[in-house]
């Protein structure tokens, strides 16, 4: 590479490191973080690299071709000024405290500085680290082309998210029981470079906490908001006032990405506190899905399948629920708990808003109608409806013809479910909705309407096509995938086979279907 990246490393170098430079599991104590390198391999390749990334580092297209480039990461090469760790944190996983978890296949190779801000670059699947606990730190074609897709799909669709730089292929195999039935198989390996200007998480704060070391709490918590969060600063004097705003806006965030998952159906999967970014990012894409038939009970995680504790209909619960267990971890440094809750109960009142103006806006309406979105999302329920076509072929629908039925076949999935009184529920709402328009003069409904409602997401099955060509070492799907994301509000008519509904062969499809925290 000709350019020539500056790290600055504030969270090294401002934050307590494990004494112990060797890469064996441990628990920490009175330290964030361990040093620990990425597990060099064999024969690195580039699948794919997100182009605006690597500008927003400083990177030129000249140096994300090099040769460089590829060693760097692929985890093969440090960059001088680099300094490869590990941090450690705790969290809740599917409602139960799970202790110490940390950085079990990430490896932060340090933090870049440019005039756009600072960035944290962090390797996913680079080998072992002192928090694998059992596992090898390594990841998998399939999981690692979702991750590094999604983020950029997320980018562009406007939802708060952690970017993808890379996705390199390692030449090496990775042993996975893709399902946890006893069928371990070998799958090609790869690793993801991912860039967020924060990789801290509520379970930073939770495991600190918990281990009563609130001294390390107080110092880490002011570097997280003189680092992320500087505008909360009115004076040097970091007070329980300051930790409380802090606390409220990060509230504040999560509510707002709660809104934003549920505008585009997208279903994190596992929202446990470790993966929950305190920037108010989407992070961690593990098993995720969309909601392609609108089912609020629907969770992509085969984890998950008995509880459906992370599906689509619960996820802003459990954000306020992980928020609740943030405000434990912060508790030590305010010390009563009214500023808290008080803050607890504006998430409510902030995701109630958000969603209320959010609904109004795929409707195409200056205000939100109670009664009328209540008809709409049981309607939505009353036969398998494709949620993301539904309301593009809504946009354009002319609420004047005959034929406006017709018009959102495509969105149907069973011919069987589409009854003479499915007909008259839609036709009884299309005419509520009809009514609303009048009502509400609207001014450019449709274009208001496709400014929310994305007409291409990451469907899981069109990801899983990616994957199967991408682990046959045929890249183009990836490559081209990663082009239309860019643009997933415009009509692109020569991509119109990625706007189509779900196949029924993909209805049972592991991978399609079903996820599973394997990667």
């Amino acid at each position: 590479m000709q350019t020539v990246l500056t790290f600055d490393n504030q969270f090294t170098n401002t934050l307590p490191a494990d004494p112990s430079d060797e890469n064996t599991r441990r628990q920490l104590k009175d330290a964030l973080y361990a040093r620990v390198s990425p597990t060099p391999v064999v024969a690195p390749y580039l699948v794919a690299h997100a182009a605006e990334v690597a500008k927003l580092i400083g990177l030129t297209d000249d140096d994300a071709a090099s040769p460089e480039f590829l060693q760097v990461f692929s985890g093969n090469h440090q960059l001088t000024g680099m300094e490869p760790h590990a941090t450690c944190y705790g969290g809740h996983q599917f409602g139960n405290w799970a202790g110490q978890l940390g950085d079990g296949r990430a490896i932060n190779l340090g933090e870049v500085v440019t005039e756009a801000g600072h960035w944290m670059l962090q390797l996913k699947g680079a080998g072992p680290t002192p928090f694998s606990r059992t596992a090898d730190g390594l990841a998998v074609m399939r999981s690692s082309v979702r991750e590094f897709l999604c983020s950029e799909a997320m980018y562009h669709l406007g939802v708060p998210t952690t970017r993808a730089l890379s996705l390199m292929g390692t030449g090496e195999n990775v042993v996975r029981d893709m399902l946890y039935d006893g069928h371990p198989a070998e799958e090609p390996g790869a690793v993801v470079c991912r860039v967020s200007s924060s990789f801290v998480r509520f379970g930073h704060f939770q495991l600190l906490a918990a281990r009563q070391e609130t001294k390390i709490l107080r110092d880490f918590t002011d570097f997280v908001i003189q680092r992320e969060f500087p505008h909360l600063l009115s004076s040097k004097e970091i007070s329980t006032t300051t930790y409380v705003n802090f606390f409220r806006e990060v509230c504040e965030r999560t509510a707002d990405l709660m809104v934003h998952w549920m505008r585009v159906g997208f279903v994190h999967g596992v929202m446990n506190t470790d993966n929950m970014s305190i920037l108010g990012e989407t992070i961690d894409y593990g098993p995720y899905g969309w909601l392609e038939d609108f089912d609020p009970d629907w969770t992509p995680n085969t984890t998950d399948a008995a509880q459906r504790r992370y599906r689509y209909g619960q996820q802003p619960a459990i954000g306020q629920w992980n928020l609740m267990q943030l405000a434990n971890g912060l508790l030590p440094l305010i010390e009563e708990t009214k500023p808290l809750e008080e803050a607890l109960g504006h998430y409510a009142k902030r995701y109630e808003q958000g969603w209320e103006q959010m609904m109004a806006d795929k409707l195409g309406l200056p205000q939100f109608d109670q009664l009328l979105t209540d008809q709409l999302l049981a309607l939505l329920t009353s036969a398998e409806t494709d949620m993301t076509i539904f309301y593009r072929k809504l946009a354009s629908l002319n609420l004047d013809s005959e034929s406006r039925y017709e018009g959102l076949q495509d969105a149907f999935y069973v011919t069987d479910q589409l009854t003479t009184e499915h007909q008259a529920q839609t036709e009884a709402w299309l005419d509520a909705y009809q009514n609303q328009i009048l009502v509400q003069s609207p001014n450019n409904r449709a274009a208001v309407m496709n400014a929310v409602n994305p007409k291409y997401v990451l469907r899981n099955y069109i990801a899983q096509l990616a994957i199967d060509d991408a682990e046959n070492g045929d890249f183009s799907k990836v490559q081209e995938l990663l082009q239309i994301l860019r643009q997933p509000y415009a009509e692109q008519p020569e991509y119109e086979h990625y706007a189509e509904k779900r196949p029924e062969w993909a209805r049972t499809r592991v991978g399609c279907s079903m996820l599973s925290c394997s990667s």
